[in-house]
């Protein structure tokens, strides 16, 4: 049972233009990812729950189950009403007693877990040991099991959070058909974990390594980053003009042309018929999706470029996200750094979220236009389809399909 509902609000405005399940890791999206992982390990049917923007989910999963001989069935939540409702929602096209639960918006680097996971018996939770476990919903175990599970804690209690991937067996309908709304007013998983544990049902507990929460913009660049650390060679199927330099482990895609007094270092991806230069900087921990375009003199730090995007000559792009079909004009500037050299803060769903990162740039959404010499503080959200005219100095966040002229006018499309 693949959960792949939820709206992506935190991850905005990546999840304007599309569903969470589809962010990229480097040239795969996520869905695609755990779908492979599930029939490595043996699994033939699995039942996706979708809601926001289910279609171009369907379309994208039919397409991958078709090339591993996957049975997917779909079921729509309609209104996302937390996890526990999407699981009895897709309860009954589960034909047998014992069943994985995965949440299609978090990132795991080896899947080897899940062939442990598969063999075990009864009810099994996976658990993520972080540094700051606040964030999330924390598993407390003791003596080898589960002995409680809260959401966001404000007192310590482990370092343990969950990971999001479970192992069920039918005891779990009834508990659903008892859970009630959480203070967010959403029906959750982790309740209904709870309530079984309460009634003495015993939750084992299995430790998953490289594991990580999608649920923030800076989450996609940390999920890319520890993807791209497990590069150990060189794979070059594109064109590399003489006077280019590609050092280290740099994947270049088919169709690719790197082209002279260009620089990349890996690891770095670059995806298919992208053309990067003449005298472009790609460093480490770059990805370029495919069909885009790294132009003249052009730096890139630590970011991600997705598809059909085109940067303009004299650039920089540092440890950001850029969407699809933006162009950004000749000059843009997406700073990374505040003068302070304090932590970078992120507006999520409307609060000030400190990101923990020194370095952090801008959040682009898709097919967004910036014009010459614009220049973006570390941290802002530029909403898809806006527009922003030139020499404007972006300060604070762009709602989607704006305009931001100079002096700070912001004018809706709409």
């Amino acid at each position: 049972m693949l959960l792949a509902g939820g709206k992506g609000v935190g991850l905005e405005p990546i999840t304007n233009t599309r569903p969470k399940p589809l962010v990229p890791i480097l040239g795969s999206k996520l869905i695609e990812r755990h779908l492979i992982s599930l029939s490595r390990v043996g699994i033939k049917k699995v039942v996706v729950v979708v809601s926001y923007m289910g279609d171009v989910i369907k379309k994208f999963a039919d397409e991958v189950a078709q090339k591993l001989g996957l049975d997917l069935v779909y079921v729509d939540q309609g209104l996302p009403l937390g996890t526990a409702d999407a699981v009895m929602k897709a309860a009954p096209y589960v034909s047998v007693n014992d069943f994985v639960v995965l949440y299609a918006d978090i990132y795991f680097r080896d899947a080897d877990f899940l062939n442990n996971l598969i063999r075990c018996c009864g009810n099994v939770v996976t658990v993520a040991e972080v540094g700051d476990p606040s964030r999330y919903g924390v598993v407390v175990v003791s003596d080898g099991r589960v002995v409680k599970i809260v959401e966001k804690p404000k007192q310590y209690l482990s370092s343990y959070v969950n990971a999001g991937i479970y192992r069920f067996d039918g005891r779990l309908v009834r508990f659903l058909e008892r859970t009630e709304p959480s203070e967010r007013g959403e029906y959750e998983l982790t309740t209904t974990m709870q309530l079984m544990i309460d009634a003495g049902i015993e939750f084992n507990y299995l430790v998953v390594d490289g594991w990580l929460d999608i649920g923030r913009p800076w989450s996609l660049l940390e999920a890319n980053k520890l993807e791209l650390s497990s590069l150990n060679k060189q794979l070059i199927n594109g064109y590399v003009e003489s006077g280019a330099v590609i050092k280290g482990p740099v994947i270049i895609g088919e169709g690719s042309q790197i082209l002279s007094g260009s620089y990349i270092v890996g690891p770095s991806y670059i995806g298919r018929g992208v053309v990067v230069g003449p005298n472009a900087y790609i460093r480490p921990y770059t990805v370029v999706l495919d069909n885009s375009r790294v132009g003249f003199n052009v730096e890139v730090k630590e970011s991600i470029i997705m598809e059909n995007t085109h940067i303009s000559h004299q650039s920089y792009v540092g440890d950001s996200v850029v969407c699809e079909g933006v162009n950004l004009g000749a000059g843009t500037i997406l700073a990374n750094l505040r003068f302070d050299e304090k932590t970078v803060k992120v507006r999520v769903k409307g609060v000030l979220e400190d990101s923990g990162r020194k370095k952090l740039g801008a959040f682009i959404g898709g097919y967004v236009r910036t014009g010459v010499n614009v220049s973006v503080f570390p941290g802002v959200k530029i909403g898809a389809y806006s527009w922003i005219y030139p020499g404007v100095v972006v300060t604070d966040d762009v709602p989607p399909k704006s305009i931001l002229k100079h002096n700070g006018v912001l004018v809706s499309m709409e």
